[in-house]
């Protein structure tokens, strides 16, 4: 690495102007392009160990300068202003501490949909997105489907269901108060706070009705195993959403303790699963009188929906 690149990563590191000994103390000064910060925060994030380097630099300054990632590339050429600098270089910061990409720019996509999210909830996984688009594709061409998210969290699935349903009943409850609050903050924001209904519960404790569709992405984290998740997950996101008890399935038998109860005849439950559960849970949930109890395999190969209906 040459002199000057080296005293351009510290200059756009640490914001100030290191002085050389060329031109009898000149100041060098540095224009960064769009392309030049791009590779600089890869780079950067490289060695802090972040994965999908490049993709999150894309995400961290597109979020900065508030524009889609593709205009990045469309004008690669472009150099940042002051202000766009000062404003990209403590999210940089931020991220290379542990914050999650998500909590930084404080969104999320599911299912297309745009989600505000924060430490209030999990951040929506790509495992969740698979089992709302199995859901989709079971009951999409059905009218009136009634649907309870239990555990709604930001609300992702409760939302992405009253969008892509047919005229469907959707229920969405929480034990969080404050996971509720953003879930309702999500459906103001997709236009469809009036299509769902929020409500303060533990699990099936202010349930009286039954439902064609029940899902959860519940706890399913063994107790012993949250110190050795990522940093940005165990440190950040609430661990009340990722504390399954000691085997990891506590909440997952709770909610198959009850949900024949609150299913509609022929109704569903979808429940999101540890990848190494599916052969215990789907034993459990057999026993529990539900019928045509299956596993679904993830994008990765991985048994992760426990899928079971009521009924023969």
């Amino acid at each position: 690495m040459t002199f000057l690149q080296c005293y351009d990563i510290l200059k756009f590191a640490s914001g100030t102007a290191y002085k050389t000994y060329e031109d009898e103390g000149y100041i060098l000064s540095k224009t960064w392009t769009v392309k030049e910060i791009l590779d600089w925060t890869r780079d950067y994030f490289k060695g802090a160990g972040v994965e999908r380097s490049r993709l999150e630099a894309e995400q961290l300054l597109a979020h900065t300068l508030d524009v889609d990632r593709i205009q990045l590339y469309m004008n690669p050429d472009r150099p940042l202003d002051d202000k766009e600098l000062n404003n990209f270089r403590p999210l940089v910061k931020e991220r290379k501490s542990g914050q999650p990409l998500q909590y930084i720019t404080g969104q999320v996509s599911f299912m297309g949909l745009s989600l505000k999210i924060d430490n209030r909830a999990l951040i929506p996984r790509p495992e969740t997105e698979e089992m709302t688009e199995e859901i989709l594709g079971e009951f999409r061409d059905y009218e009136d489907v009634k649907v309870l998210d239990l555990g709604t969290g930001s609300g992702a699935i409760a939302i992405a269901l009253a969008r892509f349903l047919v005229e469907p009943n959707v229920t969405a409850i929480d034990n969080s108060p404050e996971a509720l609050e953003l879930a309702k903050e999500n459906a103001r924001r997709n236009d469809l706070e009036k299509e769902i209904e929020f409500r303060h519960s533990n699990w099936f404790s202010e349930v009286s009705e039954n439902y064609d569709v029940i899902v959860s992405n519940p706890p399913y984290v063994p107790s012993a195993k949250l110190e050795e998740l990522k940093e940005e997950i165990k440190d950040h996101e609430p661990t009340e959403a990722l504390d399954g008890g000691e085997e990891g399935t506590r909440e997952i038998k709770n909610i198959l303790d009850q949900v024949e109860g609150y299913l509609s005849e022929g109704g569903a439950v979808f429940l999101e699963i540890g990848h190494d559960q599916g052969g215990e849970i789907k034993n459990y949930a057999a026993a529990q009188n539900l019928s045509e109890v299956r596993l679904i395999e993830d994008s990765q190969g991985t048994d992760r929906i426990l899928c079971g209906s009521k009924g023969a």
